[in-house]
């Protein structure tokens, strides 16, 4: 892999941190800085700023309204946002329904669902888990029947991110109880106005509400908004989880969050002298720093294959692992360098009037903290990825 951009990459990278500069509302990117739990029209405000330019979907062909990027150009992007203080994309659209809709969806799926995602016209959610059905999918309990042109469904999803935001919901429902567990499992599309839908409010331990509890009452889906065939949702279930995992690396960020780690080290003092300079801190800064560019180096290797038409494998389990590690360390070390002014945590949201406690450098960290212990649990356990490895790499 040559590790060394290219003259049209470097002049690539000029030009999205041009546009981006240019592009990036000043109180959107304060916003984005100050808080992770945006409003919905924050996202989406981002979202159709970049369709606009032809950015909406970098992941994706051009022939499904992508940009048809390699991988380095999309690493790069994501680099430049980051560091720019963009929101982040929507995942739920972007990187896992819409890759499902265009490989396994029919031609009216497609041209239905895909060019709205792209434009940010709609906010997808996931529905997954269940209460005892977390990284145990398969013994998900929601079901859904056949009546006539519909499927009735009735269950209980639960830790559904954004579900209060959303338009639709890409939901795995039970259809067939008799055989294998994941034999009898088929992929809906839910519009989340259909009647016989209820949300409602998890608050998490950073105090904020991105989990809900989403109920299903005698729902009624069109048989046509199944993906695929009927008892194969977890054929299609898998192939979204690769893609899911790969994201969740989150390189990209987590580069973002060192740099402000190394600056609150630079503000922060100990012994009278700034903590960058006390030599066993630096030195798990710099431990950070080398897990982060072998991750980087890992994600550049799956991007690769990517672009060259092999999906994601067991390496999205092992980024998946990696990445989330390397979220919970980084925020840990920045909870430690504040100290003190670490424990007033709740950060100021927007449209908050309070002045934040603490220098400016403190603000939402310890927020940023408790919220991320999650991260080595959503998308599947790393406790279950390491046993996806065992399984498909070692053999066991």
């Amino acid at each position: 892999m040559d590790l060394e951009y290219s003259a049209a990459e470097r002049a690539f990278r000029e030009e999205v941190r041009a546009f981006i500069k240019s592009a990036l509302p000043e109180d959107l990117r304060r916003r984005a800085g100050q808080t992770q739990h945006l409003d919905r029209e924050d996202y989406l405000a981002w979202q159709r700023i970049l369709h606009a330019k032809g950015w909406g979907a970098p992941s994706w062909p051009v022939e499904l309204g992508g940009t048809g990027w390699t991988p380095a150009q999309r690493h790069i992007f994501d680099e430049e946002c980051a560091d720019a203080g963009a929101p982040p994309q929507l995942p739920f659209g972007l990187a896992m329904v819409g890759p499902v809709i265009a490989t396994f969806g029919t031609a009216a799926q497609k041209a239905k669902y895909l060019p709205r995602i792209v434009a940010g016209l709609d906010w997808w959610c996931q529905g997954y888990s269940e209460p005892g059905s977390g990284s145990d999918l398969a013994s998900l309990k929601t079901r859904a029947e056949v009546d006539g042109d519909d499927y009735v469904v009735n269950g209980h999803k639960i830790w559904t991110t954004q579900a209060q935001f959303a338009d639709l919901m890409f939901c795995l429902v039970r259809t067939d109880g008799s055989g294998k567990p994941q034999d009898g499992i088929t992929f809906l599309l839910i519009d989340m106005k259909t009647p016989g839908i209820t949300v409602r409010p998890i608050i998490s331990i950073d105090g904020a509400h991105s989990l809900n509890e989403v109920f299903f009452d005698n729902v009624r889906i069109p048989r046509e908004n199944r993906i695929g065939e009927e008892g194969r949702g977890w054929t299609y279930a898998k192939f979204l989880l690769g893609n899911e995992r790969t994201s969740i690396a989150g390189v990209a960020a987590s580069k973002k969050r060192l740099q402000r780690l190394k600056d609150i080290a630079r503000a922060e003092f100990s012994g009278g002298r700034p903590l960058l300079e006390n030599q066993s801190f630096r030195d798990r800064i710099a431990q950070a720093e080398i897990d982060l560019m072998a991750l980087e180096f890992t994600n550049l290797r799956v991007l690769a294959d990517e672009g060259s038409g092999k999906g994601p494998g067991p390496e999205a389990s092992l980024l998946k692992i990696l990445g989330t590690n390397l979220q919970q360390a980084i925020n840990e070390l920045a909870v430690e360098a504040l100290g003190y002014y670490a424990n007033p945590y709740e950060a100021v949201h927007a449209g908050d009037n309070r002045a934040a406690v603490g220098p400016a450098h403190a603000e939402g960290l310890m927020e940023a903290h408790l919220y991320f212990r999650a991260a080595s649990i959503y998308g599947g356990s790393n406790e279950i990825q390491r046993n996806v490895i065992a399984k498909m790499v070692l053999g066991l």
